[in-house]
């Protein structure tokens, strides 16, 4: 700590993200990337788009990608606002919807990110807890003060809301901001992009990092009411005006619309989830219920922190967190299928009783 920082330096614990170390022959199952490559003509777009234009400056206000995405939603262009990642785009609602007079709202064990941006930005914020399943429980926002925000699929438990409970808790906190966080929702949960046109209060957050595969191009957009995208706007126009470049927002746009690549990709990564979840009910562990592209585990003779570290030794790399009620559980991406039988077996082995 120099003292040349200023106060707010000294006071942040910045977000800790899941490790990226250069091991050969690692398999990496801690930081929920796509198995699968992204779309082949995302690749060539961004390909295309590394070209004398490079010298200038991209469109600030991603047009055309706006324009893609609100098609492809079906909303309009001014209901769309993009950013560099989802974690951006959650920086902006932060400081531009979520920062209010009563505390912000969000789960107990979710993304290890919001409270980071509370203390960056200020917010005063309460958690709620998880009921004993690791649910969420929409009624217990209700006759609360203050904005909400969910991330649907939660992280890291992989457990979803359905449409109808996202609308239900809208509906009875018309009076304060809702975010939901859906980084994870095309793996198995309901959207609630749907619901934006009768809740003036509604923002949904979405990545093209996961089910797009893009998570090295920077990529994320949030969906709402044009009051609600105007006023992330403001914010990104006080920080920085162009944060998506020309090769991110050709990238994005060919991504978005390749459909039949992104259907076949993600019914692979379900379909892996599926055959995983089985495999480790087997080995003796109790799986969480996940909508998303992990899966939240526990075996009850051994510590997520002994399981991960066992596995490291092995080459694989799993996510494991701190903290009363995660502590026992380790985090598996879905990765492909031949990552996923490496982590079976190394489990089984660390599983199996001593030789005599």
């Amino acid at each position: 700590m120099s003292r040349y920082w200023s106060e707010l330096a000294r006071g942040l614990s910045p977000y800790v993200p899941g490790e990226q170390p250069k091991i050969t022959g690692l398999t990496k199952l801690n930081t929920n990337e796509n198995p699968f490559p992204p779309s082949p003509k995302a690749i060539a777009a961004v390909r295309d788009a590394a070209a004398d234009t490079l010298r200038l400056y991209p469109d600030p206000q991603s047009t055309q990608l706006r324009e893609v995405l609100a098609d492809y939603h079906g909303v309009t262009p001014d209901q769309v606002f993009v950013g560099n990642g989802s974690d951006e785009v959650l920086a902006h609602a932060f400081a531009g919807l979520l920062k209010q007079p009563s505390p912000l709202l969000f789960p107990d064990v979710t993304y290890s990110f919001y409270p980071v941006y509370c203390r960056l930005l200020g917010i005063d914020h309460e958690t709620v807890p998880l009921d004993s399943q690791m649910r969420i429980g929409i009624a217990d926002y209700f006759d609360r003060d203050g904005p909400v925000i969910i991330a649907n699929p939660n992280a890291p438990t992989g457990i979803a809301l359905s449409r109808a409970e996202i609308e239900e808790l809208a509906d009875r906190r018309i009076d304060a901001p809702v975010v939901i966080d859906e980084a994870y929702v095309d793996f198995g949960a309901e959207t609630a992009i749907p619901l934006v046109r009768d809740h003036p209060n509604l923002l949904v957050i979405q990545t093209l990092s996961k089910s797009r595969a893009l998570a090295g191009l920077r990529v994320g957009y949030a969906i709402g009411d044009a009051a609600l995208i105007e006023a992330l706007t403001r914010v990104k126009d006080s920080f920085n005006s162009y944060p998506l470049d020309r090769l991110a927002q050709a990238g994005a746009v060919a991504a978005i619309l390749d459909e039949a690549y992104f259907q076949e990709t993600r019914s692979r990564i379900i379909e892996n989830r599926a055959s995983l979840t089985a495999a480790l009910a087997r080995l003796g562990f109790e799986v969480l219920p996940s909508s998303a592209n992990f899966v939240f585990a526990r075996h009850p003779d051994h510590t997520g922190q002994a399981l991960a570290a066992a596995l490291r030794e092995r080459a694989v790399l799993v996510r494991q967190f701190s903290g009363p009620r995660t502590a026992d559980f380790i985090r598996i991406t879905i990765g492909s299928e031949a990552e996923l039988a490496r982590l079976t077996d190394a489990l089984a082995a660390i599983l199996a009783p001593p030789s005599v």
